[in-house]
């Protein structure tokens, strides 16, 4: 004995998709459920990206820009603290690879930045982008050595040397011309007047 509600979801189930388009009378004829004439009517429900406006400017076209943003331009790098590299055996050289092997690196697709948290014991050879000058410090105090990408000792830049304009520093006088023809001074362009 089967209940109605198994007769029902069974004629569900293999129910026929909806026909649309068909003509007037099947309730979905005509447009077929497009709507009117236009861009909408052609290209259909995907058509439309977010945003658009139906060829008006979008919102985020209309907002004005403000300031400027450095996130082009930044440098990205993994992020390795000295804690992390006092898990390898003593003499090993630890660069982005083997960091990566061990887990601590989840691609190779940016170079490795170690910072200073935490101690480090064990002599290491650490190949890096880019040292914290605390991690710098605490390699080379457990008798390492931190080293750049191109297997050189790292060393940080020179600060760059900032203008400071001086007050000492007369101002040249004007070129006088030689050729050009000599004022006389006031006193003796007022000529005493005759009485």
């Amino acid at each position: 004995m089967s209940m109605i509600h198994e007769i029902t979801a069974g004629a569900t189930r293999n129910k026929l998709p909806k026909r649309k388009g068909r003509g007037r009378s099947q309730g979905q004829g005509k447009t077929a459920g497009r709507g009117g004439k236009g861009a909408s009517a052609r290209g259909g429900g995907p058509y439309w990206k977010p945003g658009h406006e139906g060829g008006q400017t979008a919102m985020h076209r209309r907002m004005p820009k403000r300031g400027f943003s450095n996130f082009k331009f930044q440098n990205h790098f993994h992020i390795v603290n000295v804690s992390d590299l006092d898990n390898f055996t003593e003499g090993t050289t630890v660069d982005a690879a083997t960091l990566h092997d061990a887990g601590f690196v989840p691609d190779l697709k940016f170079p490795v930045k170690v910072l200073g948290e935490g101690a480090i014991v064990k002599k290491l050879t650490v190949v890096a982008g880019w040292f914290s000058k605390s991690a710098r410090e605490k390699i080379l105090q457990a008798g390492g050595s931190p080293q750049n990408l191109k297997g050189l000792a790292f060393e940080f830049p020179k600060p760059k040397k900032k203008f400071i304009p001086r007050d000492d520093v007369k101002k040249p006088k004007k070129k006088i011309d030689a050729d050009a023809p000599a004022e006389a001074p006031a006193a003796a362009a007022e000529a005493p007047k005759a009485e």
